[in-house]
Protein backbone atom coordinates (compact mmCIF):
# COMPACT_ATOMS: atom_id res chain seq x y z
CA UNK A 1 0.00 0.00 0.00
CA UNK A 2 1.23 3.55 -0.58
CA UNK A 3 1.98 5.53 2.57
CA UNK A 4 0.90 9.09 1.88
CA UNK A 5 0.80 10.36 5.47
CA UNK A 6 3.13 9.21 8.23
CA UNK A 7 2.79 10.06 11.90
CA UNK A 8 5.73 9.92 14.31
CA UNK A 9 4.76 9.81 17.97
CA UNK A 10 7.53 11.28 20.10
CA UNK A 11 9.78 14.00 18.69
CA UNK A 12 12.95 13.41 20.64
CA UNK A 13 16.44 12.30 19.63
CA UNK A 14 15.07 9.51 17.39
CA UNK A 15 11.55 10.60 16.50
CA UNK A 16 12.39 14.04 15.15
CA UNK A 17 15.24 12.90 12.84
CA UNK A 18 13.06 10.03 11.60
CA UNK A 19 10.18 12.40 10.88
CA UNK A 20 12.54 14.79 9.12
CA UNK A 21 14.03 12.08 6.90
CA UNK A 22 10.58 10.87 5.83
CA UNK A 23 9.60 14.49 5.09
CA UNK A 24 12.78 15.00 3.06
CA UNK A 25 11.49 12.21 0.78
CA UNK A 26 8.38 14.32 0.08
CA UNK A 27 6.13 12.37 2.42
CA UNK A 28 3.53 14.23 4.48
CA UNK A 29 4.63 13.81 8.10
CA UNK A 30 2.76 14.72 11.26
CA UNK A 31 4.99 14.70 14.32
CA UNK A 32 3.25 14.34 17.67
CA UNK A 33 4.67 15.26 21.06
CA UNK A 34 3.16 16.20 24.43
CA UNK A 35 5.75 18.96 24.83
CA UNK A 36 4.06 22.12 23.52
CA UNK A 37 7.35 24.01 23.48
CA UNK A 38 8.96 21.35 21.27
CA UNK A 39 5.93 21.38 18.94
CA UNK A 40 6.05 25.17 18.61
CA UNK A 41 9.80 25.11 18.00
CA UNK A 42 9.49 22.54 15.20
CA UNK A 43 6.60 24.39 13.58
CA UNK A 44 8.89 27.43 13.36
CA UNK A 45 11.31 25.28 11.40
CA UNK A 46 13.71 25.04 14.34
CA UNK A 47 14.88 22.17 16.55
CA UNK A 48 15.01 21.61 20.31
CA UNK A 49 17.83 19.04 20.36
CA UNK A 50 21.43 19.01 19.18
CA UNK A 51 22.15 16.82 16.16
CA UNK A 52 24.43 17.80 13.26
CA UNK A 53 22.57 18.96 10.12
CA UNK A 54 19.14 18.19 11.61
CA UNK A 55 18.29 21.90 11.81
CA UNK A 56 18.66 22.31 8.04
CA UNK A 57 16.59 19.21 7.23
CA UNK A 58 13.79 20.21 9.61
CA UNK A 59 13.77 23.81 8.38
CA UNK A 60 13.48 22.68 4.76
CA UNK A 61 10.77 20.10 5.55
CA UNK A 62 8.65 22.60 7.49
CA UNK A 63 9.15 25.38 4.95
CA UNK A 64 8.15 23.11 2.06
CA UNK A 65 5.06 21.93 3.94
CA UNK A 66 5.98 18.28 4.38
CA UNK A 67 6.48 18.34 8.16
CA UNK A 68 4.40 19.81 10.93
CA UNK A 69 4.05 19.05 14.61
CA UNK A 70 1.01 18.70 16.87
CA UNK A 71 0.23 17.72 20.46
CA UNK A 72 -2.38 15.09 19.58
CA UNK A 73 -2.50 12.40 16.88
CA UNK A 74 -4.29 12.84 13.58
CA UNK A 75 -5.28 10.27 10.94
CA UNK A 76 -2.34 8.81 8.98
CA UNK A 77 -1.44 5.67 7.03
CA UNK A 78 1.46 4.66 9.27
CA UNK A 79 2.27 5.44 12.88
CA UNK A 80 5.77 5.16 14.34
CA UNK A 81 5.95 5.19 18.12
CA UNK A 82 9.28 6.53 19.39
CA UNK A 83 8.63 7.39 23.04
CA UNK A 84 10.83 6.76 26.10
CA UNK A 85 10.95 3.42 27.92
CA UNK A 86 12.45 4.31 31.32
CA UNK A 87 12.57 2.32 34.57
CA UNK A 88 10.25 2.07 37.51
CA UNK A 89 11.22 0.51 40.80
CA UNK A 90 14.25 -1.78 40.66
CA UNK A 91 15.12 -1.63 36.95
CA UNK A 92 11.62 -2.70 35.91
CA UNK A 93 10.72 -1.48 32.40
CA UNK A 94 8.13 1.28 32.41
CA UNK A 95 5.84 0.87 29.40
CA UNK A 96 3.47 3.66 30.43
CA UNK A 97 4.69 5.97 27.64
CA UNK A 98 4.04 3.27 25.04
CA UNK A 99 0.63 2.61 26.58
CA UNK A 100 -0.23 6.32 26.50
CA UNK A 101 0.92 6.62 22.87
CA UNK A 102 -1.12 3.55 21.90
CA UNK A 103 -4.27 4.91 23.50
CA UNK A 104 -3.66 8.31 21.90
CA UNK A 105 -3.48 6.97 18.34
CA UNK A 106 -6.24 4.39 18.77
CA UNK A 107 -9.15 6.79 18.02
CA UNK A 108 -7.68 7.81 14.64
CA UNK A 109 -6.76 4.32 13.39
CA UNK A 110 -8.50 3.01 10.28
CA UNK A 111 -8.48 -0.25 8.40
CA UNK A 112 -5.17 -0.84 6.60
CA UNK A 113 -3.03 1.30 8.90
CA UNK A 114 0.45 0.23 10.02
CA UNK A 115 1.70 0.77 13.58
CA UNK A 116 5.39 0.33 14.30
CA UNK A 117 6.98 0.38 17.73
CA UNK A 118 10.47 1.88 17.47
CA UNK A 119 11.00 2.42 21.19
CA UNK A 120 13.59 0.06 22.64
CA UNK A 121 11.49 -2.38 24.61
CA UNK A 122 11.55 -5.59 26.62
CA UNK A 123 10.56 -8.74 24.77
CA UNK A 124 6.79 -8.88 24.37
CA UNK A 125 6.22 -5.11 24.32
CA UNK A 126 5.02 -5.07 20.70
CA UNK A 127 2.39 -7.70 21.48
CA UNK A 128 1.37 -5.68 24.54
CA UNK A 129 1.04 -2.55 22.41
CA UNK A 130 -1.17 -4.44 19.99
CA UNK A 131 -3.31 -5.63 22.89
CA UNK A 132 -3.77 -2.06 24.14
CA UNK A 133 -4.80 -0.96 20.66
CA UNK A 134 -7.24 -3.86 20.30
CA UNK A 135 -8.84 -3.06 23.65
CA UNK A 136 -9.32 0.56 22.60
CA UNK A 137 -10.67 -0.33 19.12
CA UNK A 138 -12.82 -3.48 19.29
CA UNK A 139 -14.27 -2.52 15.88
CA UNK A 140 -10.90 -3.26 14.24
CA UNK A 141 -9.04 -6.57 14.04
CA UNK A 142 -5.40 -7.06 15.04
CA UNK A 143 -2.71 -9.68 14.32
CA UNK A 144 -2.99 -11.47 17.66
CA UNK A 145 -6.58 -12.46 16.87
CA UNK A 146 -6.86 -12.39 13.06
CA UNK A 147 -3.32 -13.09 11.86
CA UNK A 148 -2.67 -12.18 8.24
CA UNK A 149 -6.26 -11.00 7.80
CA UNK A 150 -6.04 -8.29 10.47
CA UNK A 151 -7.24 -4.77 9.74
CA UNK A 152 -4.17 -3.23 11.41
CA UNK A 153 -0.56 -4.22 10.76
CA UNK A 154 1.80 -4.26 13.75
CA UNK A 155 5.63 -4.45 13.75
CA UNK A 156 8.70 -3.65 15.81
CA UNK A 157 11.69 -1.91 14.26
CA UNK A 158 14.29 -0.71 16.78
CA UNK A 159 16.48 2.27 15.98
CA UNK A 160 20.23 1.57 15.96
CA UNK A 161 21.84 4.95 15.33
CA UNK A 162 24.75 6.83 16.89
CA UNK A 163 24.02 10.28 18.36
CA UNK A 164 25.93 12.83 16.34
CA UNK A 165 25.52 10.71 13.19
CA UNK A 166 21.79 10.02 13.30
CA UNK A 167 20.78 11.37 9.88
CA UNK A 168 23.48 9.42 8.07
CA UNK A 169 22.91 6.19 9.98
CA UNK A 170 19.13 6.31 9.63
CA UNK A 171 19.65 6.11 5.87
CA UNK A 172 22.68 3.80 5.61
CA UNK A 173 22.26 1.32 8.46
CA UNK A 174 20.50 -2.03 8.04
CA UNK A 175 17.13 -2.25 9.79
CA UNK A 176 15.81 -5.27 11.67
CA UNK A 177 12.05 -5.47 11.12
CA UNK A 178 9.88 -7.79 13.14
CA UNK A 179 6.25 -7.98 12.12
CA UNK A 180 3.62 -9.88 14.07
CA UNK A 181 2.76 -11.55 10.73
CA UNK A 182 4.44 -11.75 7.33
CA UNK A 183 2.12 -9.10 5.91
CA UNK A 184 2.98 -6.83 8.84
CA UNK A 185 6.67 -7.21 8.02
CA UNK A 186 6.08 -6.59 4.33
CA UNK A 187 4.22 -3.36 5.06
CA UNK A 188 6.96 -2.16 7.42
CA UNK A 189 9.70 -2.92 4.87
CA UNK A 190 7.79 -0.96 2.23
CA UNK A 191 7.55 2.00 4.61
CA UNK A 192 11.22 2.06 5.62
CA UNK A 193 12.40 1.64 2.05
CA UNK A 194 11.15 5.21 1.59
CA UNK A 195 14.59 6.28 2.85
CA UNK A 196 16.60 3.28 4.09
CA UNK A 197 19.46 2.38 1.78
CA UNK A 198 20.69 -0.40 4.03
CA UNK A 199 19.09 -3.84 4.04
CA UNK A 200 15.74 -4.39 5.76
CA UNK A 201 16.09 -7.78 7.43
CA UNK A 202 12.82 -9.46 8.40
CA UNK A 203 12.31 -11.51 11.56
CA UNK A 204 9.69 -11.93 14.29
CA UNK A 205 8.64 -9.09 16.59
CA UNK A 206 10.16 -10.80 19.62
CA UNK A 207 13.47 -11.45 17.88
CA UNK A 208 13.61 -7.83 16.71
CA UNK A 209 13.04 -6.65 20.27
CA UNK A 210 15.72 -8.99 21.59
CA UNK A 211 18.15 -8.03 18.81
CA UNK A 212 18.39 -4.41 19.97
CA UNK A 213 18.79 -5.47 23.59
CA UNK A 214 21.47 -7.98 22.60
CA UNK A 215 23.46 -5.43 20.60
CA UNK A 216 23.66 -3.03 23.51
CA UNK A 217 24.24 -5.74 26.09
CA UNK A 218 27.20 -6.98 24.05
CA UNK A 219 28.69 -3.51 24.12
CA UNK A 220 27.92 -3.12 27.83
CA UNK A 221 29.73 -6.34 28.70
CA UNK A 222 32.80 -5.22 26.74
CA UNK A 223 32.80 -1.79 28.36
CA UNK A 224 32.47 -3.42 31.78
CA UNK A 225 35.63 -5.41 31.07
CA UNK A 226 37.51 -2.19 30.30
CA UNK A 227 36.09 -0.39 33.33
CA UNK A 228 36.92 -3.25 35.66
CA UNK A 229 40.42 -3.41 34.16
CA UNK A 230 40.92 0.30 34.91
CA UNK A 231 40.07 -0.26 38.58
CA UNK A 232 42.41 -3.25 38.80
CA UNK A 233 45.23 -1.31 37.15
CA UNK A 234 44.78 1.63 39.51
CA UNK A 235 45.22 -0.72 42.46
CA UNK A 236 48.32 -2.28 40.89
CA UNK A 237 49.80 1.10 39.87
CA UNK A 238 49.62 0.33 36.15
CA UNK A 239 48.69 2.82 33.42
CA UNK A 240 45.53 1.22 32.02
CA UNK A 241 45.64 3.28 28.81
CA UNK A 242 49.14 2.03 27.99
CA UNK A 243 48.15 -1.50 28.95
CA UNK A 244 45.15 -1.50 26.59
CA UNK A 245 47.24 -0.07 23.75
CA UNK A 246 49.74 -2.88 24.20
CA UNK A 247 47.13 -5.63 24.57
CA UNK A 248 45.31 -4.41 21.46
CA UNK A 249 48.42 -5.07 19.40
CA UNK A 250 47.40 -8.72 19.57
CA UNK A 251 45.63 -9.49 16.26
CA UNK A 252 42.55 -10.93 17.98
CA UNK A 253 42.21 -8.53 20.92
CA UNK A 254 40.24 -5.28 20.81
CA UNK A 255 39.66 -3.96 24.30
CA UNK A 256 37.47 -0.85 24.52
CA UNK A 257 38.38 2.30 26.42
CA UNK A 258 37.31 2.70 30.06
CA UNK A 259 35.43 5.73 31.29
CA UNK A 260 33.47 7.10 34.26
CA UNK A 261 30.57 4.71 33.63
CA UNK A 262 28.05 4.10 30.85
CA UNK A 263 25.31 6.51 29.84
CA UNK A 264 22.66 7.17 27.27
CA UNK A 265 19.21 5.71 26.89
CA UNK A 266 20.47 2.50 25.27
CA UNK A 267 23.53 0.79 26.71
CA UNK A 268 22.81 1.90 30.28
CA UNK A 269 19.19 0.73 30.07
CA UNK A 270 18.66 -2.08 27.56
CA UNK A 271 20.54 -4.86 29.39
CA UNK A 272 18.21 -4.47 32.36
CA UNK A 273 15.29 -5.27 30.03
CA UNK A 274 16.84 -8.69 29.44
CA UNK A 275 17.52 -9.15 33.15
CA UNK A 276 13.92 -8.20 33.99
CA UNK A 277 12.56 -11.02 31.81
CA UNK A 278 15.17 -13.68 32.68
CA UNK A 279 16.71 -12.73 36.04
CA UNK A 280 18.11 -16.18 36.83
CA UNK A 281 19.71 -16.71 33.42
CA UNK A 282 21.18 -13.27 32.62
CA UNK A 283 24.06 -13.51 35.08
CA UNK A 284 26.89 -12.01 33.02
CA UNK A 285 24.64 -9.27 31.65
CA UNK A 286 23.58 -8.31 35.19
CA UNK A 287 27.17 -8.32 36.46
CA UNK A 288 28.33 -6.08 33.60
CA UNK A 289 25.56 -3.61 34.44
CA UNK A 290 26.60 -3.63 38.10
CA UNK A 291 30.25 -3.02 37.18
CA UNK A 292 29.37 -0.08 34.94
CA UNK A 293 26.78 1.34 37.33
CA UNK A 294 29.36 1.31 40.14
CA UNK A 295 32.11 3.07 38.17
CA UNK A 296 30.90 6.61 39.11
CA UNK A 297 31.34 5.69 42.78
CA UNK A 298 34.96 4.78 42.06
CA UNK A 299 35.45 8.14 40.32
CA UNK A 300 34.01 9.94 43.36
CA UNK A 301 36.55 8.11 45.53
CA UNK A 302 39.34 9.31 43.23
CA UNK A 303 38.12 12.89 43.61
CA UNK A 304 38.15 12.44 47.38
CA UNK A 305 41.77 11.25 47.27
CA UNK A 306 42.69 14.24 45.09
CA UNK A 307 41.10 16.67 47.56
CA UNK A 308 42.97 15.03 50.44
CA UNK A 309 46.24 15.29 48.53
CA UNK A 310 45.65 18.97 47.79
CA UNK A 311 44.90 19.69 51.45
CA UNK A 312 48.01 17.84 52.59
CA UNK A 313 50.08 20.05 50.29
CA UNK A 314 48.24 23.20 51.40
CA UNK A 315 47.88 22.84 55.14
CA UNK A 316 46.31 26.29 55.61
CA UNK A 317 43.36 25.30 53.41
CA UNK A 318 40.13 23.47 54.29
CA UNK A 319 37.70 21.57 52.11
CA UNK A 320 35.65 24.76 51.68
CA UNK A 321 38.64 26.35 49.96
CA UNK A 322 38.86 23.61 47.33
CA UNK A 323 37.16 24.30 43.99
CA UNK A 324 36.29 21.33 41.80
CA UNK A 325 35.71 21.62 38.05
CA UNK A 326 33.84 18.90 36.19
CA UNK A 327 34.58 18.81 32.46
CA UNK A 328 31.51 17.51 30.67
CA UNK A 329 27.98 16.38 31.55
CA UNK A 330 26.81 14.61 28.38
CA UNK A 331 26.84 10.83 28.13
CA UNK A 332 29.27 10.91 25.17
CA UNK A 333 31.47 13.44 23.36
CA UNK A 334 30.22 16.45 21.39
CA UNK A 335 26.47 16.08 21.99
CA UNK A 336 24.01 17.68 24.43
CA UNK A 337 22.28 14.45 25.51
CA UNK A 338 22.44 13.99 29.29
CA UNK A 339 20.24 10.88 29.54
CA UNK A 340 21.58 8.35 32.05
CA UNK A 341 24.89 10.20 31.97
CA UNK A 342 27.45 9.02 34.54
CA UNK A 343 29.17 12.42 34.19
CA UNK A 344 25.99 14.17 35.31
CA UNK A 345 25.58 11.77 38.22
CA UNK A 346 29.18 12.35 39.34
CA UNK A 347 28.83 16.14 39.08
CA UNK A 348 25.57 16.01 41.02
CA UNK A 349 27.03 13.92 43.84
CA UNK A 350 30.04 16.22 44.08
CA UNK A 351 27.81 19.30 44.13
CA UNK A 352 25.73 17.80 46.94
CA UNK A 353 28.59 16.56 49.10
CA UNK A 354 31.52 18.92 48.54
CA UNK A 355 31.74 21.90 50.89
CA UNK A 356 33.53 24.12 48.39
CA UNK A 357 32.56 25.41 44.95
CA UNK A 358 31.76 23.02 42.08
CA UNK A 359 32.17 24.35 38.54
CA UNK A 360 30.74 22.61 35.47
CA UNK A 361 31.97 23.04 31.91
CA UNK A 362 29.59 21.68 29.27
CA UNK A 363 29.91 23.53 25.95
CA UNK A 364 26.83 21.86 24.44
CA UNK A 365 24.23 23.26 26.85
CA UNK A 366 23.17 26.80 27.72
CA UNK A 367 21.96 26.15 31.27
CA UNK A 368 22.43 23.54 33.93
CA UNK A 369 19.87 20.74 34.27
CA UNK A 370 17.34 21.31 37.04
CA UNK A 371 19.03 18.81 39.33
CA UNK A 372 22.21 20.94 39.44
CA UNK A 373 20.63 24.39 39.66
CA UNK A 374 21.76 26.18 42.81
CA UNK A 375 24.34 23.50 43.57
CA UNK A 376 26.95 24.13 40.86
CA UNK A 377 27.98 26.86 38.43
CA UNK A 378 28.08 26.51 34.66
CA UNK A 379 31.20 28.25 33.42
CA UNK A 380 33.74 28.52 30.62
CA UNK A 381 36.81 26.37 30.21
CA UNK A 382 38.99 29.40 30.96
CA UNK A 383 37.31 30.07 34.31
CA UNK A 384 37.50 26.42 35.30
CA UNK A 385 41.20 26.29 34.46
CA UNK A 386 41.97 29.43 36.43
CA UNK A 387 39.78 28.79 39.50
CA UNK A 388 39.77 25.03 40.06
CA UNK A 389 42.10 23.14 42.37
CA UNK A 390 40.79 19.73 41.30
CA UNK A 391 39.77 19.03 37.70
CA UNK A 392 37.71 15.97 36.77
CA UNK A 393 37.71 15.04 33.08
CA UNK A 394 34.39 13.25 32.53
CA UNK A 395 33.56 13.63 28.81
CA UNK A 396 36.18 13.80 26.08
CA UNK A 397 34.61 16.64 24.10
CA UNK A 398 36.82 17.82 21.24
CA UNK A 399 37.33 21.22 22.90
CA UNK A 400 38.68 19.51 26.02
CA UNK A 401 41.08 17.28 24.11
CA UNK A 402 42.65 20.42 22.65
CA UNK A 403 43.84 21.49 26.12
CA UNK A 404 47.56 20.64 26.55
CA UNK A 405 48.41 18.54 29.60
CA UNK A 406 50.93 21.12 30.83
CA UNK A 407 48.01 23.42 31.63
CA UNK A 408 47.36 21.26 34.70
CA UNK A 409 50.66 21.85 36.45
CA UNK A 410 49.04 23.36 39.55
CA UNK A 411 45.84 21.30 39.77
CA UNK A 412 45.03 17.79 40.84
CA UNK A 413 43.71 15.96 37.75
CA UNK A 414 41.37 12.97 37.52
CA UNK A 415 41.29 11.93 33.88
CA UNK A 416 38.55 9.30 33.50
CA UNK A 417 38.81 9.29 29.70
CA UNK A 418 42.55 8.98 29.25
CA UNK A 419 42.70 12.23 27.28
CA UNK A 420 46.06 13.22 28.75
CA UNK A 421 47.34 9.70 29.49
Amino acid sequence: MPFQTISVIGLGYIGLPTAAVFASRKKKVIGVDVNQKAVDTINRGEIHIVEPDLDMVVHAAVTEGYLRAATSPEPADAFLIAVPTPFKGEYEPDLSYIEAASKAIAPVLKRGDLVILESTSPVGATEQMSAWLAAARPDLSFPQSHGEDSDIRIAHCPERVLPGHVLRELVLNDRVIGGMTDKCSEAAVQLYKTFVEGECVVTTARTAEMCKLTENSFRDVNIAFANELSIICDKLNINVWELIRLANRHPRVNILQPGPGVGGHCIAVDPWFIVSKTPDEARMIRTAREVNDSKPLWVLDQVGYAIDKYLQENLSKTSKDVTIACLGLAFKPDIDDLRESPALEIALQLAKSHQGAVLVVEPNIERLPTSLEGLATLCSIEKAMSDANVIVMLVDHTVFKAIPKNRFSTQELIDTRGVWA
